[in-house]
C-alpha cells in the first residue's frame, strides 16, 4: 500500500473542501472476468487508496470482461477522459486489471503519456513513461512484448505444420460461403427492389463484389433451371 508522509498528510488535510488539487484527479478502473464475480471489493479498495493518496475521484468504471477481450467499453471511456484531459491518473488494483497483454499495456501507457496521465497500481507503483523509472519499465515491457509475439508466431507455425502433417486442408474450402449463402435471399430481394450493390452490401455487411457474385450465381442458377426445363420438354416431345 502507498503511505503518505507527514507533510503530504498535512497538505491533504488542509485542502479546502470541494476543491480539486491540480494533478490529483483520478479515475478508478475495476474489472472482473466473469458475470458471477463482483467489482465491489476492487471499488472499495481503490476508493480507500485514492483517499489515502490524496486523489479526487472523478469517476469509477466497472467492467465485466475477459482479460483477452479486445473491446472494453468502460476502458474506452477512461481513455476518453484522458484525451479530454479530465484526469491525471488511472487507479487500478493491479496492472493485469488494465492491460490486456504486454503489447496492449505498453500501447495504452504510451497513449496516456501523451495526455500526461499515469496508471497507478495499489502497491504504489506509478507507470509514467515521462519519468526515468517509467521509461525503464517501458523498455522491459517492450522486450517482453517482442518475446510474446515471437512465441505466438512459433505456436502458429507449429500448429499449421502439425495440421498439414495430418492432411488437414487449411483456409476456406472452395465453394464454401456460409455468410453469403445465408444472406443470399435477402440480398436478392433488396436488389430486386432496385437498390445498388453498394447500398445492399452496406446494409447486410458484405462487399459490393460479393453482392455482384450472389446475383451472378442466382442468374446462372435461373438459366440452368430454364435450360433443364427446355431439355425435359424436348425429350418428352412437347
Amino acid at each position: 500500500m502507498l503511505r503518505l508522509g507527514p507533510q503530504q498528510e498535512q497538505e491533504v488535510a488542509g485542502r479546502p473542501a470541494g476543491t480539486v488539487q491540480l494533478g490529483r484527479r483520478a479515475a478508478l478502473y475495476c474489472r472482473v472476468s466473469t458475470a458471477d464475480q463482483s467489482c465491489a471489493r476492487q471499488e472499495r479498495d481503490l476508493t480507500a487508496f485514492a483517499e489515502r493518496a490524496g486523489y479526487t475521484v472523478v469517476a469509477t468504471f466497472k467492467e465485466t470482461a475477459s482479460g483477452t477481450k479486445l473491446d472494453r467499453a468502460e476502458r474506452r471511456k477512461v481513455m476518453a477522459l484522458a484525451q479530454a484531459r479530465n484526469i491525471d491518473a488511472v487507479l487500478v488494483t493491479e496492472l493485469s486489471r488494465w492491460g490486456r497483454s504486454t503489447t496492449d499495456l505498453l500501447a495504452t501507457l504510451r497513449e496516456l503519456e501523451t495526455r500526461r496521465v499515469s496508471v497507478i497500481a495499489m502497491n504504489g507503483m506509478t507507470f509514467d513513461l515521462s519519468s526515468p523509472h517509467g521509461r525503464m519499465i517501458a523498455t522491459v515491457l517492450a522486450g517482453i512484448a517482442e518475446f510474446e509475439r515471437e512465441l505466438i508466431q512459433d505456436r502458429i507455425r507449429s500448429g499449421i505444420a502439425a495440421a498439414k502433417a495430418r492432411g488437414k486442408r487449411l483456409g476456406r474450402q472452395p465453394g464454401h460461403r456460409p455468410k453469403s449463402d445465408r444472406l443470399a435471399p435477402k440480398v436478392l430481394a433488396l436488389v430486386q427492389q432496385g437498390r445498388s450493390y453498394r447500398l445492399v452490401g452496406r446494409e447486410v455487411g458484405l462487399s459490393k463484389n460479393t453482392i455482384a457474385d450472389i446475383v451472378k450465381r442466382n442468374r446462372i442458377w435461373q438459366c440452368t433451371i430454364v435450360l433443364c426445363a427446355l431439355g425435359l420438354r424436348s425429350l418428352a416431345g412437347i
